[in-house]
C-alpha cells in the first residue's frame, strides 16, 4: 500500500482502506481507483447499482438577488433556462474562449445556487469566480461561499439505484425529473441534496451531504452498501463516462480548448447574451476554423487507444486521441480525438482513420458518441 502522507482525504478514506480499495492520487486527493476490479464495478453500474465516493469535487454557493445575473455572465449556458429544482450542465471560459472548467449548477431559487466543479480545479475556479465578481459585479448583491471542504458527494448509479435508495429516504426519487433535485433525509441524515444527475450515463442519483459531522456521510455509505450497492472506484467511473462520450476536464478540454472544440456547442448559448469568452467563441463559430472533437471505435478488438496517441489519415497526422480505453460493454477500443482544422470538418461519421499504437497505425471508424446507447 503506497503512503500518501499529508495529501487530502475524503471522510470515507478509512472505509475505503478497510474495504480493500486500491487508491491513487487524483485532483490532490487520495481516491479509490478500484475495489474488486474495474470490469466488475463497471458491470455493476450497467446492470444494478454502484456507489462512488466523489467527495473530492468542489462546491460553491452563489447567493443574493443578483446571483442569477452573475452566473449568466460567468457561464456559457443559459441560466434562465434552469428553474428552481433543476440542474444544468455548463462551463466557465476565459476571455479568449478557453475552458477553465466544466461544471454543474443547481438552482434552489433565483437567489440561491450551488455550483459543482472538478476537484483538480477547485482553487483555480474559486480564484476565477472571485475575480469575475470583483471586476464585473463588485457592487452587486452576490455572495460567494466555498463549501468544498464542508460537503461530501456520493454517486449512486445504475438501473436499480432508485429502488435501492427509496426505502432509505423521504424524497420521492421516481418523481424527480431528469437533472432535477430535492432536499430531504437520507438514511436518517437531514439536509441532503438528492439529485438525478451523474457521470455514468445510467439512471442514478447524486447525494450532496453536509460533512461538518463526517459521521453523516459514513452512515449513508455504510447503509447503501448494506442495501446492496457495489462500491466503485474512479477506474470504472472513467470507463463508464467514456462509453457515453462524456468529456473529462484535463483530457478532452482545458484552457487551450474552446467549448466548440470540446463538442460542447449544445450548451454554449451565444444568443442568451454576453458571458466571459462570448466574443472569442462567437468569432470562432462564425469563421468555422476550429478543431473538432470526434468519437471513434477501433476496428480490431485488441487495439486499445490511449490519451496522447496520434491520429492519422492518408499518411498525415491529423489529430490526437484525448481519451481512449477498452469498452467493457462492447469489448472494443473506443475513444475521442481532437482533429485539427480543416480535417475535423471533412471527416464525418463512418470515415476511416488510423490510431498510432506502438508505432503502428491501427484502423478505426469515426463514430458519434454515445458508444453504448
Amino acid at each position: 500500500m503506497p503512503t500518501f502522507g499529508a495529501m487530502k482525504k475524503t471522510p470515507l478514506y478509512n472505509q475505503h482502506i478497510e474495504q480493500g480499495a486500491r487508491c491513487i492520487e487524483f485532483g490532490g486527493y487520495v481516491m479509490p481507483v478500484s475495489y474488486e476490479g474495474i470490469k466488475q464495478e463497471h458491470q455493476a453500474v450497467r446492470t444494478g447499482a454502484g456507489i462512488f465516493d466523489v467527495s473530492h469535487m468542489g462546491e460553491f454557493f452563489v447567493t443574493g438577488k443578483d446571483a442569477s445575473s452573475f452566473l449568466q455572465m460567468l457561464l456559457i449556458n443559459d441560466v434562465t433556462a434552469c428553474p428552481p429544482g433543476k440542474a444544468q450542465y455548463t462551463a466557465m471560459c476565459q476571455e479568449d474562449g478557453g475552458v477553465i472548467d466544466d461544471c454543474l449548477i443547481y438552482c434552489r431559487s433565483e437567489d440561491e445556487w450551488l455550483m459543482v466543479v472538478n476537484a483538480a480545479n477547485i482553487d483555480k475556479d474559486w480564484e476565477w469566480v472571485s475575480h469575475v465578481k470583483e471586476t464585473h459585479f463588485s457592487e452587486a448583491d452576490v455572495t460567494l461561499e466555498n463549501h468544498s471542504h464542508r460537503m461530501g458527494l456520493l454517486a449512486l448509479q445504475g438501473p436499480a439505484s432508485f429502488d435501492l435508495l427509496q426505502p432509505l429516504t423521504d424524497v420521492e426519487v421516481a418523481s424527480l425529473p431528469f437533472y432535477g433535485f430535492s432536499m430531504g433525509t437520507v438514511c436518517g441524515v437531514s439536509d441532503v441534496w438528492v439529485a438525478t444527475t451523474g457521470y455514468t450515463g445510467e439512471k442514478g442519483v447524486e447525494l450532496y451531504i453536509p460533512t461538518d459531522d463526517p459521521g453523516n456521510i459514513q452512515a449513508i455509505w455504510a447503509t447503501l452498501l448494506e442495501a446492496g450497492a457495489v462500491p466503485c472506484g474512479l477506474g470504472a467511473r472513467d470507463t463508464l463516462r467514456l462509453e457515453k462520450g462524456f468529456n473529462l476536464y484535463g483530457q478532452d478540454m482545458d484552457e487551450t480548448v474552446s467549448p466548440l472544440e470540446a463538442r460542447m456547442g449544445w450548451v454554449t448559448k451565444l444568443e442568451a447574451g454576453p458571458f466571459m469568452g462570448h466574443q472569442a467563441i462567437a468569432a470562432q463559430k462564425e469563421s468555422g476554423h476550429y478543431r473538432r472533437l470526434v468519437g471513434f471505435v477501433m476496428d480490431e478488438q485488441r487495439a486499445i487507444p490511449r490519451s496522447g496517441y496520434d491520429v492519422v489519415s492518408n499518411g498525415e497526422t491529423i489529430g490526437v486521441v484525448t481519451s481512449g480505453t477498452q469498452s467493457i460493454t462492447l469489448g472494443q477500443g473506443i475513444g475521442m480525438a481532437r482533429l485539427e482544422s480543416p480535417y475535423g470538418t471533412s471527416i464525418k461519421e463512418g470515415a476511416k482513420i488510423g490510431i498510432v499504437i506502438r508505432g503502428e497505425s491501427k484502423p478505426a471508424t469515426v463514430t458519434n458518441p454515445p458508444f453504448v446507447k
